[in-house]
């Protein structure tokens, strides 16, 4: 047998290999040690870009989404349109100045937009009801319906004559042309009667105030409870904690308010105990993070209809349930932009929604979306069902709002 050969810078019978040659890595250790460095600096790196992102208050985050879908751009309903919850008069303003300052700059807007008439909900009671009627009804027949209220916390100081006092009140408004009674949240919420107590809708001293509406043919449009978001603890585990943060003032959590359950119970017990009266309960019953409640509210009762107004960014994370919503109710689902004062590009995006399928688009201009951190899909109601988006857009609401004949 041969002697082992030498091998250039080994010496003979020696175990140790001599380095290779600079270009020759046999083991591979040398590119696991320049992998290594690169994981060590990218790791730094990470480690320097988290410590500045925790430097970085949660209000200031306002991604920019990498998805490229599809765009459309609806400018005018698919159909003629009515916004039937709208808000165009004093009231939320403190009585300082109209929501739509320019009467016939939202003509024209309505115009744009194929939107033929709005419900106005700000009608209020006495002058300020003469106010908006003549401003809005009486000077453009047949473009607006304005609702009047009634003064709930004068009326229930007198607790034994509260029924009487506020059926006097809505005769009155119905006399001067009121198109149906809009009933704001504060019944339930934080409205008391003379002695402290918390009112809330089913009370029966209001009893008398339903069933009247009912015998003179007027819709209620009740405003009961808010979301759900607003009755949970203000906490990292709250969806619309931004929102609240805003907003102190509209969270409900640890205030006494009636919760949201009871609340919704309330409205149920409302509309089952006065079923000749008709009610449109707004912001879909405040179920819109549950649909399948929303849908038995509206099984179990035939004189109860819904508005989508202001939830457009819960119906669009949810379009396909949505659109079923929709679809079952057809006639009794009434599209309302709730957009004070008629927002042409707000009215726009409800279109988009309602119309299209377009996925994953924002619902509102903002940097950081204000009600929560998501964006909207269309429910495709053009190519789907174009029979319960007419009767979203305009049939629904002539139907259960009279005034606005048919």
């Amino acid at each position: 047998m041969r002697p082992a050969e030498h091998q250039p810078g080994q010496g003979r019978g020696s175990a140790a290999p001599s380095a290779p040659p600079p270009s020759v890595d046999p083991t591979g250790w040398g590119a696991l040690a320049r992998r290594g460095g690169r994981r060590a600096l990218r790791t730094a790196s990470a480690l320097r870009a988290r410590a500045r992102l925790a430097a970085v208050p949660l209000g200031r985050y306002a991604p920019r989404s990498a998805l490229r879908v599809p765009e459309q751009r609806v400018e005018r309903a698919a159909c003629p349109a009515v916004d039937a919850h709208n808000h165009l008069g004093l009231w939320l303003n403190d009585g300082a100045r109209w929501m739509a300052p320019d009467v016939r700059a939202l003509l024209a807007s309505m115009d744009a937009t194929g939107v033929e008439a709005v419900v106005n909900l700000d009608g209020r009671w006495g002058a300020e009801l003469e106010a908006n009627l003549d401003r809005y009804d009486r000077a453009h027949p047949g473009r607006f319906a304005t609702f009047c209220h009634v003064d709930l916390a004068a009326a229930l100081a007198e607790p034994a004559r509260a029924g009487a006092r506020l059926v006097a009140q809505l005769e009155a408004g119905a006399a001067a042309g009121a198109a149906g009674l809009k009933v704001w949240k504060d019944l339930g919420l934080s409205l008391r009667d003379g002695s402290g107590a918390r009112v809330l809708p089913d009370d029966e001293r209001l009893a008398p105030l339903w069933e009247r509406a009912g015998q003179l043919g007027l819709p209620v449009l009740v405003h009961v409870a808010d979301p759900v978001a607003f009755f949970d603890p203000v906490d990292r585990h709250n969806e619309r904690l931004e929102e609240l943060l805003a907003h102190p003032d509209w969270a409900l959590h640890g205030t006494g308010a009636p919760s949201h359950a009871r609340l919704l119970r309330a409205l149920d017990a409302l509309v089952g105990a006065h079923s000749g009266t008709r009610f449109i309960a707004a912001h879909l019953a405040s179920s819109a993070e549950d649909l399948a409640a929303a849908s038995a509210l509206l099984d179990a009762h035939p004189n109860l209809a819904v508005d989508l107004s202001g939830r457009l960014a819960e119906l669009g994370r949810q379009p396909r349930a949505a659109a079923r919503l929709l679809r079952r109710h057809a006639g009794r689902v009434l599209w309302g932009s709730d957009s004070f004062g008629f927002d042409v590009e707000e009215v726009r995006t409800w279109f988009r929604l309602l119309e299209t399928d377009d996925e994953h688009f924002p619902y509102s201009p903002a940097p950081v979306p204000p009600q929560g951190r998501w964006a909207v899909s269309g429910l495709d109601l053009r190519a789907a069902d174009e029979q319960a988006l007419r009767a979203a857009y305009a049939g629904a609401a002539r139907a259960w709002v009279p005034a606005l004949g048919r």
